[in-house]
């Protein structure tokens, strides 16, 4: 990992510096500002309106803070860089260029990630510590930025507006003023927590993120049978340390069985693939 010092360092300064700041003022406020910076205006695609994506964003921004208030964020300034630089590189080849995707690692050692909308990505420390290199952690990130970028939580969701979108029906309970709206953009992201840490996503929306997530991650080179494996090391882990996991995602082998399915329908090689491991980071206290 030394090699990548002086670009992660770089890549701090430049882009998780100000994310960080964000990271800490959600905690004290929600509203988003006019010029929104995670959007980047230059690079809004086709049927979504400026205000349809800070309305995703800062919905996501309330879930995003009710994580870290749940487990707390893990403070390593290496580890952090470093896992953002793979989002960064994954979200390159990811169709939603008109946010910006950020990782913050949760201080637990549950084992288990999360996405809230407009691109805010969580992972737990115990993942970290159970991932055997980077493709396997890619391949977790990968899968929680599919949630993401296919809505898989605002299409649960089902908010309406007169548009008849479910974005649009989210940009209708950030702007609205009444109480009767900002009462039911409060329940919405309450469901969203519910979602992420009680009830789960549904089967088919799992299934989604893990195939489509193993075709993002091999795109940048990591090996396509990393989620796989991951998903067979934890399967053998004691029920006291997946519990929570477990009830959360559909069976173990019914995913290792889609992931399987999709490598060979799409031609995926195993071969010649980054083998990074994660030594200098795994095992770390805070």
């Amino acid at each position: 990992m030394k090699k990548y010092g002086s670009l992660m360092s770089n890549y701090f300064i430049r882009y998780y510096l100000p994310l960080l700041i964000a990271f800490l003022l959600l905690l004290l406020s929600s509203p988003v500002s006019a010029k929104n910076p995670r959007v980047r205006d230059h690079q809004i695609i086709k049927d979504i309106s400026v205000d349809d994506i800070k309305a995703e964003i800062e919905f996501g921004s309330e879930v995003a803070a009710r994580i870290i208030g749940k487990y707390g964020l893990y403070q390593d300034d290496d580890l952090v860089k470093y896992v953002n630089l793979i989002a960064k590189s994954l979200a390159s080849a990811a169709n939603r260029p008109e946010i910006r995707f950020t990782v913050g690692i949760l201080s637990t050692n549950t084992i288990n990630a999360f996405a809230a909308p407009g691109g805010f990505i969580f992972v737990t420390k115990g993942v970290i510590d159970n991932v055997d290199d980077e493709a396997q952690l890619a391949a977790v990130i990968s899968h929680e930025i599919i949630h993401i970028v296919q809505k898989h939580i605002v299409k649960e969701l089902n908010i309406r507006s007169f548009e008849s979108s479910a974005v649009s029906g989210l940009t209708h309970l950030i702007s609205g003023t009444t109480n009767t709206v900002r009462v039911a953009f409060t329940k919405a992201v309450d469901e969203t927590i519910n979602i992420l840490f009680e009830r789960g996503y549904k089967r088919r929306d799992e299934i989604e993120a893990d195939t489509m997530g193993v075709v993002l991650a091999s795109r940048l080179g990591y090996d396509p049978v990393a989620l796989a494996c991951f998903i067979e090391k934890i399967k053998n882990l004691g029920d006291e340390d997946i519990s929570s996991y477990r009830n959360l995602y559909p069976p173990f082998d019914e995913r290792i069985e889609h992931i399987n399915k999709t490598i060979a329908q799409e031609g995926l090689t195993t071969e010649n693939h980054i083998k990074e491991k994660l030594v200098d980071y795994q095992g770390k206290q805070n």
